[in-house]
């Protein structure tokens, strides 16, 4: 069983209309979705190539639409107790979910929603070559920051590199191990609340967006360029939450760490 901390390692799909969500998604990607027993209830668990990456959940009254990333962790416990020392608010503190593991979920300083989770099973393994609709990175849009890896930092024990991006500031890349699990950026949106974005890998970029549109989705970014990279576009689904979706090129595609933090300055 190997553990792989600070690695976003599910991705739950979190708004008040599932059907209407599934109806965009599983088209878009490919994926799949089936109801897996979870004590009295049953969860609506993503798959794509028969391989289980996510799940949809009903949002609260009046709750954003959104994509929840959950985040490996050695201990939920210590890890939340970190995170609300260091300024987070409480959303759900620690549980068991027979079964399946431990999980807590936080808002960090600025808002930007993420669940802690320790699996029973242990982490899926990092994919060189991860097929067309698994999970490609995950990225923190933010206001600040400079208190968003001091944050992550402190609480999840990443560190963090540089890129200059010219004048669309610094992106910065969070590292556990020698890895790259996310990315920070300052929000393009003032008014934008704090959020963790998504990307998911796709064949086509400009087919994706073609389809997510006919689909009754927005695209907000792109479809756009990056050389060297790949192709990159933001959308908006049909219950309102914001994913990624990005093609990179052969040479060095799942360098993701690299590849989207400059696709997303585009």
């Amino acid at each position: 069983m190997s553990r792989l901390p600070g690695k976003f390692v599910w991705f739950e799909h979190v708004s008040s209309d599932i059907a209407k969500a599934r109806k965009f998604y599983e088209p878009l990607f490919g994926w799949h979705t089936e109801a897996m027993p979870a004590g009295k209830h049953r969860y609506p668990v993503i798959l794509n190539h028969n391989r289980e990456i996510g799940g949809y959940r009903r949002a609260a009254t009046g709750a954003r639409p959104h994509w929840l990333g959950y985040v490996s962790v050695d201990d939920v416990d210590a890890t939340y107790r970190r995170a609300v020392a260091a300024g987070a608010r409480s959303l759900q503190a620690p549980a068991d979910h027979p079964a399946f593991g431990r999980g807590a979920t936080i808002a960090d300083r600025s808002g930007a929603v993420v669940s802690l989770w320790r699996s029973l099973e242990g982490d899926p393994p990092d994919m060189i070559d991860a097929p067309s609709g698994n999970w490609a990175w995950n990225e923190l849009w933010t206001h600040d920051e400079m208190g968003a890896l001091a944050f992550y930092q402190q609480v999840f024990g990443y560190t963090h590199e540089s890129m200059d991006l010219g004048r669309h500031g610094t992106y910065y890349i969070l590292r556990r191990n020698g890895a790259g699990r996310g990315g920070v950026i300052r929000s393009a949106e003032p008014a934008a609340p704090a959020m963790w974005l998504p990307y998911v890998g796709v064949d086509d970029c400009d087919a994706t967006c073609a389809k997510a549109c006919k689909l009754g989705g927005e695209v907000l970014t792109g479809p756009a360029d990056i050389a060297g990279v790949g192709r990159f576009a933001v959308l908006v689904d049909t219950v309102g939450a914001a994913v990624a979706v990005i093609k990179a090129l052969p040479a060095g595609a799942n360098e993701v760490d690299t590849a989207v933090a400059q696709a997303t300055a585009a």
